[in-house]
This record gives structure tokens, C-alpha cells and sequence, in this order.
């Protein structure tokens, strides 16, 4: 006996729940209630951390408990027309779609609930909750995409009958079930989780969010600015590891659904310590293959020692020397004859890409080791290259500084007319790290009109105050009130880097990320 012909009874009953609902012109008003101002989503409830079964009643419970602004979780419909909370299509190897409830009820979830229906699920989620709302994903039918249709309208219907409307936000990666829930009642917050929509597709469609995988918003950045501008909620999926958390929170997403939420609270934390006085302005997140972006690095070239007596020839463009892959970018020195030197590698920079005075720069990377490797992360102001300034008077900004002779030792520096390592009186500081070469740390400055702060993953590493110790403030002395670029580049040799070991080629620096970001000015 075929599906729909053991069940049309539940089928037919349904498609007259779908035509009710659909002929109704008069939008149900909501309740408001305050949730919790973050923008944590538990992903399938907080379930990880505790050890809970992913969407039980007791996942859910706990992501009330931590005060999320959202816990998401899944509904399927059973064969004989009951909504049950679950992600997979099988449960304990049935099939939820061709069995009947008390079928699955046989079997207990890990910690000893039954399989939970959405009836109780959203019985539970109003309980004692002030703070969380129920983000409903709405799974698409295996069978078809009318049953897909049905099982919305039912869904729909429960929450209205449980007067629980003010409670939820529907999710889904079918769209047609996010429109007609929409045409049921706009006033109903729907979030597409496919990401093949642009925000003005959704806002044409009367779609309230983009709740795409976080890979989708970093391959079309210009999506996050047409969100803002067309009003469409932000929420990203799913978001584990704080790299890619902090990226979210820099670019001011609305929610970020994770697996993670402590991780979340956490870095929310982090992030409004460090990061409330400053706006994200200019990323490179290395999420793509190949060159490096050519909208956002150019290159230097050359092997004339670079007034250092450097021993590397500078390509341009060479997929040897600087080439994207598995997310990082990869600036890689090798032992190979060019032009008049015996080694090549790379250095780009922002210069007439995107310029920067004041604000907060960050570099997430990791360096070479080896003896005459010369990695650097620094800046020089655009009068340099404009030949209204020569060096050291046009002033120098290095974030981040380290020679392989001298293992994990890292050293900042800024250099001026009457303060530079030829007079040894730069301002300086350098300290010996852990694993440079091993793990990723994170390189930035602060930069205001009266210090520059570095920092080493976000640890205040040394601070440069304009005037301190009666040291001259006019552009001799303090030049950092310009527009300056960003340098990546990895040297070889040369009168700081020193002897060469040939054994390490190739030697690479690695660099995960880099972002830029504005001051923003308080409001009166």
C-alpha cells in the first residue's frame, strides 16, 4: 500500500489546515517579550558542553538556562501526522516520514527522553523563559514538496493553537515553505538557509533574514552590507570556532547559531572589551584560491637589498611566492636563482588598495623558522611613496618583527627622524614568545592620535605615547598622524637577518587573516 494512500485521511486534513490558513486576510498581532540581548543561537539547543542528547527538551532547557537569545532545533512529521523534533530523516534507523510515532517511541534518546514532539517542545521552551526564542527549522519532506507545504501549515498551526506565535522564528532551506509561511503572516520572522538569495531577492520576497552557512557571507562580503541596507536580519551557521566567531562579531551579525555557545559568551566578552571603540573597515579572511586578491594587495618588486642588504629577489604575482590555499595566505621564500639574487620570495602591501590613519589593525599569522628568515608585518605613510617624504622622516610602524637566528624572540617598533635604529633610540620593545613558528598568535596595533599600542593575541605587548620622556611631538619626532599602508613580507638575510641556513627552503610565513578597523567617534 502506497504512502499517501495509507494516510490521505491525515493528508487531506492537512491540505484543508494549509487552504484556512492561506485564506485568511487578517495577520495575527503578536506579544512582544524581551529576549536576551546577545547574539547567541544554540544550535540544536546547548547540548555539547553537558553532554545532552542534540534537540531534546533538556538541550533546550539549558540554552534557556545560559540565556540565549535563541535556540534552534529541527521538526520532521511522522507518518501518521505528528510533529517530532529531529534533525536526520531516520531515527534509530526508521524512517520518521514512513513511521508513526509510536513506532519511534520504542526507542529513548540518550538521557532517557522520548523522542520529543513539537507540541511538548514548545510547551517546555515557554516554561520559565524570558529569554530565548524557539528558532524553528522546518525540514523539508523526502517524499514531497507538497508534504513539505503541509508540514509547515501544521507547524504554523501548533504554535497559534499553544499561543506560542511571539516565541518562535522559522528557518529552512526549503524557500517555498519560508513564502508561504511569510503569505500566513508576515509579521512572522523567516530566515533562508540556503545562501543562493541575495538581500534583495529576500526583502523582494518578503524573507526577514539570511541565515547562511558563514563561508557564503565571506565569499560575497557585499551581501552583509545589503543585508544592512535592506533591513534583513544577519544570522550565520555553524559557527565553532572563535576565528571565524570573531569575524561575525566584527562585521556586526544579528545572531551566530553555534554548537559552542560558552565559546560565544566568551568571545562577545572579548570582543566588547576589546573592540567597542572600533568599526571593521577592511578584511582579507584568504577564503578563496590562487593570487592573492588583487582588489585588496599589490605587489613590491625587486632585489636590491632594500637598504638592508637583503638577499631575496620580490616577485610579482608568482604562484611559488604568494598563492591562497585551505584559507591562509602563504608568502614562501625558496632558494632559486633570479634576476641578481639566489633567492626569491614576496612582499605585498595595501598601497593604492586602502590607506588607514588611527584605528585598529590585526594580522592573525604564523612565521618561519630557520636561520636568515626576516618575516615582518609594518607600515609606511603613503608620502613615501609619493616622494614628499624620505625615510626615516616620513615615520615607520612595525607591528610585528622576527629573525629566525633568534627563535620566538618578536619585536615592535616605530621609527621616526630623531628616533630610529640608526641613532638606537627607536621606540621599541621586543620579548621572547612561545611557538611562533608553531602556532598562530595575533599581531596588532591601537593607534590614536596621542600612542600606539601593540598587542599580542589581544595582551597589551608595548605602548608608544607621543611625547613621553620629553621626546619631540612635531613630524620629526611623532609622524603618525597620516594615512599609512600595511606590509606582509618575508626578507632573507641582509644585515639583521643575518646568516642563511639553505636547509630550511622553502620557508613560509602563513597569515590566517588580516582586518582593519575605524575609530569610532563616541556620541555626545
Amino acid at each position: 500500500m502506497s504512502f499517501f494512500k495509507k494516510y490521505d485521511l491525515v493528508i487531506l486534513l492537512s491540505l484543508f489546515l494549509l487552504f484556512s490558513a492561506c485564506v485568511s486576510t487578517k495577520p495575527v498581532i503578536m506579544n512582544k517579550i524581551s529576549f536576551a540581548e546577545n547574539s547567541v543561537v544554540a544550535h540544536r539547543g546547548a547540548w555539547k558542553k553537558l553532554g545532552f542528547p542534540e534537540n531534546s527538551i533538556a538541550s533546550l532547557k539549558h540554552a534557556i538556562e545560559l540565556q540565549c537569545t535563541g535556540s534552534e532545533f529541527d521538526v520532521r512529521m511522522t507518518a501518521d501526522g505528528v510533529l517530532v523534533i529531529n534533525h536526520d530523516p531516520h531515527y534509530n534507523n526508521l524512517s520518521i516520514e514512513e513511521s508513526t510515532y509510536e513506532d519511534l517511541l520504542k526507542f529513548k534518546l540518550s538521557n532517557g527522553e522520548n523522542l520529543p514532539t513539537l507540541s511538548e517542545f514548545i510547551k517546555a521552551g515557554m516554561e520559565n523563559n524570558t529569554s530565548t526564542k524557539l528558532v524553528c527549522e522546518i525540514k523539508p519532506s523526502e517524499i514531497s514538496k507538497e508534504r513539505g507545504q503541509i508540514i509547515a501549515t501544521k507547524v504554523v498551526q501548533l504554535f497559534k493553537e499553544l499561543n506560542a506565535e511571539h516565541m518562535v522564528a522559522f528557518i529552512s532551506f526549503d524557500y517555498d515553505i519560508l513564502k508561504n509561511i511569510e503569505a500566513l503572516n508576515p509579521l512572522y520572522s523567516t530566515q533562508y538557509l540556503e545562501g543562493n538569495k541575495s538581500p534583495e531577492q529576500l526583502k523582494t520576497d518578503g524573507i526577514t533574514g539570511a541565515d547562511y552557512h558563514f563561508s557564503v557571507f565571506k565569499n560575497h562580503p557585499e551581501w552583509i552590507k545589503s543585508a544592512k541596507k535592506n533591513n534583513i536580519i544577519l544570522n550565520s551557521w555553524t559557527v565553532n570556532e572563535s576565528v571565524d566567531m570573531d569575524w561575525l562579531l566584527a562585521n556586526n551579525f544579528d545572531f551566530i547559531t553555534t554548537n559552542e555557545p560558552e565559546l560565544l559568551f566568551e568571545r562577545i566578552a572579548q570582543f566588547k572589551a576589546s573592540y567597542k571603540d572600533f568599526k571593521l573597515i577592511w578584511a582579507d579572511e584568504f577564503d578563496y584560491s590562487g593570487l592573492p586578491d588583487s582588489t585588496k594587495w599589490n605587489y613590491d618588486i625587486g632585489g636590491h637589498g632594500w637598504g638592508n642588504n637583503e638577499k631575496q629577489f620580490y616577485v610579482e604575482k608568482s604562484i611559488e611566492n604568494s598563492f591562497v590555499k585551505d584559507g591562509k595566505l602563504h608568502l614562501t621564500a625558496l632558494k632559486k636563482a633570479y634576476e641578481n639574487m639566489q633567492y626569491t620570495s614576496a612582499r605585498l602591501t595595501t598601497y593604492d588598495r586602502f590607506l588607514i590613519k588611527y584605528g585598529k589593525i590585526e594580522v592573525m599569522a604564523k612565521l618561519p623558522e630557520g636561520k636568515g628568515t626576516w618575516p615582518a608585518i609594518w607600515m609606511l605613510p603613503e608620502t613615501l611613496r609619493t616622494k614628499e617624504e624620505e625615510w626615516p622622516l616620513s615615520g615607520e610602524i612595525d607591528i610585528m618583527e622576527h629573525v629566525g637566528q633568534d627563535p620566538n624572540m618578536v619585536h615592535v617598533s616605530l621609527h621616526t627622524e630623531l628616533y630610529n635604529f640608526w641613532k638606537k633610540n627607536q621606540y621599541t620593545h621586543f620579548e621572547r614568545l612561545t611557538d611562533v613558528s608553531k602556532d598562530f598568535h595575533l599581531y596588532g596595533i591601537e593607534w590614536t592620535t596621542n600612542s600606539i599600542q601593540f598587542y599580542i593575541d589581544n595582551q597589551l605587548f608595548y605602548e608608544a605615547i607621543k611625547g613621553e620622556n620629553g621626546k619631540v611631538t612635531n613630524n620629526e619626532g611623532w609622524p603618525f598622524e597620516k594615512p599609512y599602508y600595511l606590509i606582509l613580507n618575508l626578507a632573507i638575510g641582509g644585515n639583521w637577518g643575518g646568516e642563511i641556513d639553505d636547509a630550511i627552503f622553502p620557508a613560509e610565513m602563513q597569515v590566517d587573516y588580516v582586518r582593519m578597523y575605524q575609530t569610532v567617534e563616541p556620541k555626545n
